[in-house]
Order: structure tokens, then sequence, then C-alpha cells
């Protein structure tokens, strides 16, 4: 019981905020459960956990609040002013540090080249769909609106979770629809659509990548997809499950559930046009411990007594059999398609290093001992081609120091691309580091401070939408105020594309615009044509540079479509464009001739 208080208090806490009665915030809010329980955890000699899963939102549930260790110190030489303008020469950033504060230095415009990514949520209708009865036109409705919000913040990558919950969010599978889909397992959309094809084709036109992301190994989500449908692979294969917390996962352990994940995963590389596969931090369960203290075990002894050949302890065996699904699907995903990336986002601590020296200056939960899940091995053995950490923690916190586990990672992504995970949803929140609203834009300024860091993921569209403590403002007008290319993979693919050809500009004489037209490029040296173009702008006055993304008119992925209408030109103004050539790993061709045109008269 004496462990039950804390979180009561807290509860409380948590209504007086949201204004609510504590039963309306854990309705509206369920992930609170969880999130109140983490800090106990670091906090307590018997770590205890909240529920995981059951109602909650998505991906950084499990992480810890903010407890008053966390709260940034009052000092004058320390504190943020609020309204401190963001164009300063560098920002002290203010917390409860031992140490004296450090410089970010934020004078640099965005870079050209950088991942800008967002999760969108379909388990329990997070982000989308709002609901699970909708009909076809009111869910093509919500994802655009979702994309169009996602594009005017600058967002260059959407990760749509497709498979939740061994269901389905697009028709060429072998799982049944998703009933966060439909509202009902197994039916399909009516009007019948499919809902990944449609959300490629729209983030493509708007110039942004679409991965797919899976969750591998989870099987029923909640008590309703216990009831599940006939048809559903835990009732096709009960053999090829557990249960842990009333939940159903595949057992990983099992050489055929590897395989058949491997096939499910498969069938969306070949049959869709998406840029990554992606995964989250979910492989063996989250543990969970009840009151009083009464650890939950993982029931399969039987599986590594009948399939283990030379592990002497039950937790190696079980990193190993993560790792082998990992890298039997990078080979499957890049010998069909080498194009298609290949990313996972564990949980923020891999080891601390009072439990391995190559660990990070942190003392929290990690990955590789409580979900058997070694990250960083997936990026030395090549085995992924980006590694996104969800570091949803503030600067100096005790457990898990935001700025420890940057830097750490960075020193462990072994050249694979390393995007950092941010906390959108926390930007609001009313203790601790969080305290301060300037929080998420300084850990933007210091990862871009990291030359091994090369882009960050939201979690999660809903939170960043909200423009929580102005955070998607800032993006907008700032971080984000210019497009940008996603980083290029030279394992991959290094060879650009040939630059498009016969580029002619003339004046739209009804609508007093310039019109662009030009022809496609011959086949590169690697044989690929062209499979999207940048679009340029320069006044009349200005060099023509295509290293700034301040020029940057237009980004598509859209091979057919050889013209543009720029509509943002000014009359009595003269211009100069300029259009390059993208290939699937986003390699940028040279630049086409430059054209001018005088824009004479109003519209």
């Amino acid at each position: 019981m004496r462990n039950k208080i804390p979180l009561l208090i807290l509860l409380f806490n948590f209504s007086n905020f949201f204004g609510q009665t504590p039963e309306a915030v854990l309705k509206d809010h369920p992930q609170i459960l969880v999130n109140l329980a983490e800090p106990l955890k670091s906090l307590s000699p018997t770590p205890c956990f909240a529920e995981r899963d059951k109602n909650t939102d998505e991906n950084f549930k499990k992480q810890p609040l903010s407890f008053p260790n966390d709260k940034p110190k009052r000092g004058k030489k320390n504190r943020i002013k609020r309204g401190h303008k963001r164009h300063a020469t560098s920002e002290k950033i203010a917390n409860n540090s031992p140490h004296d504060s450090f410089i970010i230095n934020s004078t640099h415009e965005p870079p050209k080249r950088e991942f800008r990514g967002v999760w969108v949520a379909t388990v329990a209708n997070i982000d989308w769909p709002s609901k699970g009865n909708l009909n076809t036109e009111l869910q093509k409705q919500e994802l655009v609106q979702l994309l169009d919000e996602h594009q005017k913040s600058g967002i260059n990558a959407i990760m749509l979770q497709i498979r939740p919950a061994a269901d389905a969010f697009y028709g060429k599978s072998r799982e049944l629809w998703s009933r966060y889909l439909t509202g009902t397992q197994g039916k399909a959309p009516s009007p019948y659509y499919d809902p990944l094809a449609f959300a490629i084709k729209e983030a493509h036109e708007r110039g942004m990548e679409l991965h797919a992301w899976f969750n591998p190994y989870r099987a029923t989500f909640d008590l309703i997809d216990a009831n599940t449908n006939e048809k559903h692979i835990t009732k096709q294969k009960p053999d090829w499950f557990f249960t842990y917390d009333g939940k159903k996962l595949f057992n990983p352990g099992i050489p055929e559930v590897q395989s058949y994940i491997i096939d499910v995963i498969m069938d969306v590389v070949r049959n869709y046009d998406i840029d990554g596969v992606h995964f989250d931090d979910y492989f063996y369960p989250y543990p969970k411990e009840t009151y009083p203290q009464k650890s939950l075990f993982l029931v399969d002894e039987n599986t590594y007594k009948k399939y283990n050949s030379h592990f002497d302890s039950i937790e190696d065996w079980r990193r190993h059999n993560v790792d082998t699904l990992i890298q039997r699907l990078s080979d499957s995903i890049h010998t069909a398609k080498k194009y298609i990336k290949f990313g996972i986002s564990p949980f923020g601590i891999w080891r601390n290093i009072s439990q391995d020296p190559n660990g990070s200056e942190s003392n929290g939960f990690d990955g590789y001992s409580r979900l058997y899940a070694d990250a960083r091995k997936w990026a030395q053995m090549g085995w992924i081609d980006y590694i996104n950490p969800q570091i949803y923690f503030p600067f100096y916190y005790k457990a898990a120091p935001y700025e420890k586990l940057v830097d750490w990672w960075g020193k462990n992504a072994f050249n694979r691309h390393l995007y950092i995970g941010l906390a959108a949803y926390r930007a609001a929140e009313k203790r601790g580091g969080w305290l301060d609203p300037q929080q998420i834009p300084n850990q933007i300024r210091y990862l871009r401070n990291n030359p091994n860091v090369t882009g960050s993921v939201f979690f999660s569209s809903k939170s960043l939408i909200k423009n929580l403590a102005g955070l998607n403002t800032a993006l907008r007008d700032d971080f984000y105020k210019y497009p940008a290319l996603t980083p290029t993979m030279p394992w991959l693919d290094n060879i650009p594309p040939n630059p498009p050809q016969s580029l002619q500009v003339e004046l739209d004489v009804k609508e007093g615009v310039p019109v662009l037209k030009w022809a496609p490029p011959s086949k590169a040296i690697d044989n690929e044509l062209a499979y999207g173009y940048v679009i340029y702008r320069f006044n009349d006055d200005a060099t023509v540079n295509t290293n700034t993304p301040k020029n940057i008119l237009k980004i598509s992925f859209e091979s057919a479509k050889t013209s543009f209408i720029d509509t943002t030109a000014l009359p009595n103004h003269r211009y100069h464009y300029t259009v390059t050539a993208l290939d699937r790993m986003k390699n940028e061709s040279t630049v086409s001739n430059v054209v001018s045109i005088k824009i004479s008269r109003g519209k």
C-alpha cells in the first residue's frame, strides 16, 4: 500500500492540472497510470511498474516522469528567461545540473538534409483514425488534414503504424483488418480502399517519406482483442503465443514465429511503395510487477529447453532470438528492395555504465536487460539503417539525462543514421525540467550540435498538432522553416541521378505566375531514373546556390510530374529557377540549366 500512496497523490495533482476529476483524467489520459509508476523504479530499491499497454498511449508510456530532483534551479545565473529570443547567439540550458551550464549554438540556419519524423499511432485510435468506425471518406479526410498540418511544420517523414496487434491497415495482408480501422476485426473498409496505399500516395505528393511501422510480437492489445476473431492468428496457431499480463504475444523463441513475422512484413515490402520498415521499442514485453512486490515471469522455459542449443542463460537466448529476427529481416528487405530503409526505435537506455563499461552515464531501466533488445549490436553489425532511441527525458534528469544519452548514442551509432526520439507529448508538463517551455527547442538545438545526429522523430502526431508549449509553432517559424531532404545512405546507394533536361519557364498571362516545365533525365550509371525533383528559386541579385534550403520551393516524389506553377512569385520581381532530380535514396543530381523571368504585372 505504501507504494500506491505516491501514485494517488500524483493522480490528484494531475486532476488539478487537467481541471477534471481523477476518474475523468484516467479516462481521457490513461497513459498517466503508466507514467506515474515509472519514477519509482529508479527511486526505490525494488522497482514497481504500472500496467503497460492497457488503453495507454503508444511508445513512450514507459518513460519516467520528472520528480522533484529533476526540477530546474531557480537561481538567476541558471534560469532561462521566458521570452528569451530564439535567435540569440547561444542559450544556456538551465536545470539542476551540478556542473556548469553548457552552451548551445542556435545561430545556424536549418540544415538542408535532416530527418524530421513523426509517429502516427493507430492503436487505440491514438492519432488516426479518430474512431474505429468512421466511413472511408472521413478516414481519408482526417489523414489528409494530418499530413497537411505536418507538411506546414516541415515534417518530411511519417512513421505510420500499420500492424498494431497482428492485424492490418492494408489490404494485401495475410492478417485480418484491424478493428482500429473499421471498428470490427476482420471487417474491410466500406467503400473499400487501401489505407496504406492511400497514405503513401498522399505523403509522397507532399515530399514526405512513408515508413511502415510494425509491432512484431504483440498479438493482442487489450481484453477486447483477447476475444478476437476466430480467423485471427492467435486462434489459428495458439502454440505460437504466450500470455503475459493478460495479453497474447508471439513467442520469439519459436523459429516458425520468426519466419511468419518476416513473411508478414515482406508482404508490405513487395507490394507497397514504402520508404522504410520501422519497429518501435516493443520486443519481449515490458516487465510487469504488482503490489505487493510480486513479479510476473515470462512463460517460455519450455521453448528455451526445446530450441536452445548453446546458450547458458535464458536471457542470452532471448536476446539471440530478437537478434536473429532483426538480421534475417534486414537481409530480406535489402534483397527485395535495396532502397527500403530498416530502422528501429529502442528504449532510450541501452545499458547503464554500472552494468557494462560500454553503457551510458545513466541509472535507469534499460532495453538490453529488461526487453532483451541489444540495439547497440544491431547498429554495430549493420543490420539496421537508422536507430531512433526514445530519449523522452529532460536535460540533467538524474536517472536518464538527455544530454548524456544523446552523446552516448552519437558514439554508438556505428556510422548508421541516428535520429533522436523526442517527447512532444511532454512539452507542456508542469513538473521538473518540462516546466521550461524551451526544453524541447533546446533539445533540438543540442542534437543539431552533435555531428553524429542526423534528425529527430516526435511522439506523437496528435501532441505535435496540438502545439503544446508552442512546439509546433517553433518548428514552423524556426527549426523547420525551410524544407529539408532526408539524409542520404551511401551504404545503400551513393550514385546520384542525372539532372533534368531542357528546363523552360514562361508566364501564365491569365494568372500572372511563372510556369516551369522540364524533361526527365536520362538513366544514371546505376540504371536508375529520377524518382522526384527539387525546385529552387533565387532572387535576381542572389547567387544560384543549392546548398542552402531557403531557396527550395518544392520537394516532390512524383517522377511523372515534370512541371511546376510558382503561385508565390510576386509581381515586379525577377527570379531565377533551377531543378534537380532525386533518386529513391534522395541522392540529388547536379542542377539543370538556369532560367529567368520577370513578373511584370500583378495577377
